[in-house]
């Protein structure tokens, strides 16, 4: 059995011994524990050794276990569907995906219906993956411009990367890098539009070059719950 409150305890070792090596405040990074296809017990073990965000990539996973769960931050890290803004709109702190204008606008509307203001992340596919969602480089000011202009109910507080799956995460890095200059570029010029804090970069396989990279939000499951196992 996963040992839940260890690898929790693992994760906290390894990150503070990172920030000390690369000079980093260690209170800065967030760890918010993906639980994807976790059961609610497992979600609350996590909470009880000490996780207070937790991010799911699905919004039926989201409805399906907010009840169970002990009070938490939730935020949707997944893809999100235009039509299924309303359901979580009043449930996580900050959604992390947003990668079109169309999206955005559905946030913000849904937001102002329910008298709120949603944090949300610009996701990158710096990449170039056709497996992947997000918006390049060279759009993303467009965008992050259009949501300024257009929707009130929405705060940009940074940006989300989810870096190619590598045996090396090694050869990741130079991905990190651009999303990292990419991220002081926006601080610059949106300085008196917005606050942006948070670089959403790193998993469970390559959390630690993320954080030598700029990372101050890693998005943890397996190396928390163990391997997933999925129902056929």
């Amino acid at each position: 059995m996963t040992d839940i409150n260890e690898n929790i305890a693992e994760l906290n070792r390894r990150i503070a011994r990172i920030t000390t090596e690369y000079n980093i405040g260690n209170q800065d990074i967030l760890l918010v524990a993906v639980t994807k296809t976790r059961s609610p017990e497992e979600i609350n073990a996590a909470i009880a050794s000490g996780i207070t965000d937790i991010g799911e990539n699905k919004v039926q996973e989201i409805l399906d276990k907010y009840d169970q769960v002990q009070p938490v931050k939730w935020h949707m890290i997944g893809h999100l569907q235009t039509n299924k803004v309303k359901y979580i709109i009043d449930k996580v702190i900050m959604i992390h995906s947003v990668d079109s204008f169309k999206l955005a606008e559905e946030i913000d509307r849904r937001a102002a219906q329910a008298g709120c203001l949603m944090d949300i992340l610009i996701q990158i596919n710096a990449a170039s993956e056709a497996t992947k969602y997000g918006v390049t480089a060279e759009e993303s000011e467009n965008l992050i411009r259009e949501i300024i202009q257009r929707c009130p109910h929405i705060r940009i507080k940074g940006l989300m990367f989810i870096a190619p799956f590598e045996s090396d995460a090694e050869s990741v890095r130079p991905y990190f890098k651009i999303v990292h200059t990419l991220f002081d570029q926006f601080r610059q010029i949106f300085a008196k539009e917005l606050d942006l804090h948070y670089l959403s970069m790193g998993m469970s396989h390559d959390y630690e070059v993320a954080i030598t990279e700029g990372s101050n939000m890693i998005r943890i499951g397996t190396a928390i719950f163990g391997d997933r196992h999925y129902q056929l």
